[in-house]
């Protein structure tokens, strides 16, 4: 019998890339078989995202499997978070999928406070305050464009969506539905009570399953468009959940940083915290595989590099750029979480102007400006373990960076010194190997999560920094 492949779809929001994983001489590898850019686009002065063609590039890269010989015996999608789709009862798409940079959401908290005090939604859902989550943007559509609320019959989250597409299977997958800020953390349901105080139509949401749950096979026109039939099995469908899978350790004791766009930093739990300290701190009770909650703080990330790059030097790779930022001397420290830097028009002027503000060199060289953002990333992780110390009660001996920010060395490097802990990093290809794991447990390859961390940790190089 020949390898048995699972096919991971992980769509990022700068990217997203279709890789296979399969067991080979008891080692797990990882293919990847086709990538695609992603961004939002600017239609009408609203920044959404392209479905019907995201859409379209996950069929091309099913259809690359198919050519190359290795048909998947299942296939999940996992994105980002707290974006959704709105269907009518005709299944017809509502409006644009508005991305989560859209200033739509401005003034919305203040709206959803009138009805339910910041206080008292933390409480109940334990999720962070983020301007972009979903209750504000279905606030937006309440106060600008409650035809839409009126006409929707079903909201489907960003991956969930995508699923809808390849099985004909309305459901929501767990992990990505706590983005909401709509998600009851104690019974991992959707807290309806909240849902109509706020004035959203209960009908549009679906029923919450857990991360392996396997929906069904791909629709007869999906089948005949990419050539073969496979299982869908919802995987983690927030990335972050997903990339948490990856780990490779069976300590539970354990701080990660799941580095990307964003760095998402905490540690897993049994149970979530919606204590009014941890919401002060702005930490958050995501959903996990297995109903794990993943409990962590969004720290802004790469995303600032990413902004700065593509201004000034778009053809320069990440690890020359963190490679020059280490030969600099600049000293200058900007605060990440700041929301400065959320959707700058210029990311370069953003940074300037905060060292500006705070009486401090001012950068002005991608290296100079890299290094920056590097060493004020390592401090912010520094600052963040020991809110988790204090909000958990527990040391953590060590700090897991996985996902593609683990390969800049020496961001690694700066953040084991600020923190003060020895940084494991690796693997790289978190977010993807997650989902193919969960895969995996689904079809019996492994046991549980224990023993495909195992496995992760046999099969990829994790560098240590001390």
């Amino acid at each position: 019998m020949g390898e048995q492949y699972f096919l991971a779809v992980d769509i990022g929001a700068s990217s997203g890339r279709h890789i296979l994983g399969y067991i080979k001489d008891g080692r797990l590898t990882l293919e990847e078989v086709y990538r695609f850019w992603n961004g939002m686009d600017e239609k009408d002065g609203t920044l959404s995202w392209d479905t019907e063609r995201l859409f379209n590039e996950i069929l091309a890269g099913m259809k690359k499997c198919r050519e190359i010989g290795k048909i998947p015996a299942s296939i999940g999608v996992d994105t980002w978070g707290v974006d959704f789709v709105l269907l009518d009862k005709n299944d017809k798409k509502i409006g644009e999928a508005v991305g989560y940079r859209d200033s739509r959401t401005d003034g919305m908290d203040e709206e959803v406070f009138k009805i339910v005090p910041e206080k008292e939604l933390y409480a109940r859902t334990g999720i962070q305050k983020a301007i972009y989550n979903t209750v504000y943007q279905l606030m937006a559509l309440k106060k600008h464009h409650p035809e839409q609320l009126e006409a929707a019959e079903t909201m489907l989250m960003m991956p969930d969506y995508f699923h809808y597409r390849l099985s004909g299977k309305k459901v929501q997958e767990y992990t990505e539905a706590t983005t909401s800020q709509l998600v009851d953390p104690i019974t991992r349901n959707w807290d309806y009570e909240l849902v109509e105080k706020l004035g959203f139509p209960a009908r549009m949401l679906q029923e919450i399953r857990m991360p392996g749950t396997n929906i069904g096979g791909l629709t007869e026109e999906v089948q005949k468009e990419v050539g073969f039939n496979c299982d869908v099995v919802l995987p983690p469908t927030h990335d972050t959940a997903s990339a948490v899978m990856a780990v490779p350790t069976t300590e539970k004791n354990i701080c990660y940083i799941s580095s990307g766009t964003w760095s998402l930093m905490g540690v897993e739990k049994d149970e979530p915290d919606c204590s009014d300290q941890s919401r002060q701190k702005n930490f958050t009770n995501e959903g996990g595989y297995d109903g794990e909650i993943t409990y962590l703080t969004n720290i802004m990330g790469l995303w600032m590099i990413q902004s700065v790059r593509n201004k000034l030097a778009p053809e320069k790779g990440y690890g020359e750029i963190c490679e020059e930022a280490s030969k600099e001397k600049i000293t200058s420290l900007v605060d990440c979480q700041d929301d400065a830097f959320l959707a700058p028009d210029d990311m370069v002027k953003a940074i300037q102007d905060k060292c500006r503000e705070t009486a401090q060199e001012i950068p002005e060289t991608l290296p100079q400006l890299a290094a920056v953002v590097y060493n004020s990333l390592a401090k912010c992780y520094a600052d963040k373990l020991k809110e988790i110390e204090q909000l958990t009660g527990r040391k953590y001996n060590r700090i897991h960076i996985i996902g593609g920010g683990s390969n800049a060395v020496w961001l690694n490097e700066l953040s084991a010194k600020y923190a003060g802990v020895p940084v494991y990093a690796g693997p790289g290809e978190a977010t993807a190997l997650g989902n193919i794991l969960s895969q995996m447990i689904g079809k019996k390859i492994f046991a549980d999560l224990g023993e495909a961390r195992s496995c992760v940790a046999d099969s990829f190089e994790i560098r240590i920094y001390e």
